[in-house]
């Protein structure tokens, strides 16, 4: 009798090696890839283990910028052994992404160009002594920008990746190899949520990104940078032209699949907002579910009932006098069976606590969502301070706060 092939499983890399593990979670989709996990006794054993070694070990490479260039070359077009799934090309890696994470090309591409951007135009860090923690979100890999900021500055970096997305982490990792980082160097730690509070206290400087459970759960330090929600507004003054308004707009909402913290989630206008928001939302609809063509892909959800309870998290925050005003249903399926989110554009009402206190205001989901809401004066500005990227009309001048 022929036994049935092993599920691939992706490795962890610890110590300088790609090492299975007897712990393990199933990736989302239906290709049974699995990934192991680092139980919070191993990490504290490597973080020992890196006491003992770091003193002995030859200087990190000079020229880290040039390394990591050169990385992110094979991140996108190379083929690269990661560990577990064996040789993956560039191909394959984008395969991968559709199937487990529900990516399509096009975005995949998109973002690996804004890592090399990003790369090339921040400012190199002065190199230290630390070991670095990286904890990355399922939205998108463009994050990765972290972990290559960490590498340029850090004498050793953890990396925990997303469980929903965890192909992208370790395809960078094994580029770091194969451009010569040393391996003893980085690590790829997957963990469950309730690890990282051990993780962060096991290094010494922490990138983490998340939402507000995420920034709830861990404590404020010097050594902590949390990400987590941008909750973007976009401000329309009165007599903007409406067509002008949705050109503008549109990219802001839809881009890359509404996954980004700087993607707009409210719009806030000065004058009567309904003329807008039925134009918008009329332009939302025409974005098709995947793997239809066109400058806005939309990603697929492959968790089940994911897609289900993204939707319903907006219809959930909607207060009488709301109005949802694209028509599509909430979840479609593509040719494929691909399940999808249809863009949603609310328009907001008025009520007793004013427009600065609807709970959709800032509400942040992975697809293109905005609420549409008449502001002016103190519930204007509150919504803006309460948000980390504030978009102005280019006319006006366009301003961002913080970073994606």
């Amino acid at each position: 009798m022929t036994l049935p092939a092993p599920a691939p499983l992706v490795h962890t890399f610890r110590r300088g090696a790609w090492q299975p593990s007897l712990d393990t979670v199933a990736l989302p989709g239906a290709t049974g890839t699995r990934l192991a996990l680092v139980p919070e006794i191993v990490a504290a054993a490597d973080r020992r283990w890196w006491d003992r070694t770091a003193p002995g070990l030859p200087p990190a490479p000079a020229g880290r910028r040039r390394l990591l260039l050169r990385a992110l070359d094979l991140f996108e077009h190379g083929t690269l052994t990661v560990g577990g799934l064996g040789p993956q090309s560039g191909d394959d890696f984008r395969t991968a992404l559709w199937r487990t994470a529900g990516l399509p090309a096009p975005l995949v591409d998109r973002w690996c160009g804004m890592l090399r951007t990003t790369l090339t135009q921040r400012r190199t860090p002065e190199p230290d002594e630390a070991l670095a923690l990286v904890s990355l979100p399922g939205n998108t890999f463009t994050c990765l920008d972290a972990v290559l900021e960490q590498v340029e500055r850090s004498a050793a970096v953890w990396v925990r990746p997303s469980r929903r997305e965890p192909l992208s982490a370790a395809r960078l990792v094994a580029a770091l190899l194969a451009a010569g980082w040393p391996p003893v160097r980085i690590a790829f730690c997957p963990a469950g949520q309730r690890a990282l509070g051990g993780l962060i206290g096991l290094t010494d400087r922490h990138v983490v990104f998340g939402g507000t459970g995420v920034a709830a759960s861990v404590r404020a330090s010097a050594a902590l940078t949390l990400r987590g929600p941008g909750r973007g507004c976009a401000l329309v003054p009165e007599g903007m032209d409406t067509a002008e308004a949705v050109d503008w707009l549109l990219p802001l909402i839809a881009a890359d699949s509404g996954r980004f913290c700087s993607n707009v989630r409210t719009v806030v206008h000065a004058g009567p907002a309904a003329p807008l928001a039925i134009a918008l939302a009329a332009e939302l609809d025409t974005i098709g579910p995947p793997p239809s063509p066109g400058p806005w892909p939309l990603t697929a959800f492959r968790e089940p009932g994911s897609a289900q309870r993204a939707a319903r998290s907006v219809a959930d925050r909607m207060r009488p006098g709301d109005r949802l005003l694209t028509r599509r249903p909430p979840v479609l399926e593509g040719p494929g069976g691909d399940t999808c989110v249809t863009p949603h554009l609310v328009l907001v009402g008025e009520g007793p606590q004013g427009p600065d206190r609807h709970p959709l205001i800032g509400h942040e989901v992975p697809f293109p969502f905005a609420a549409v809401v008449r502001a002016t004066g103190p519930a204007a500005a509150a919504i803006a301070d309460g948000s980390l990227f504030v978009y102005r009309p280019p006319s006006d001048g366009t301003a961002q706060r913080g970073t994606p």
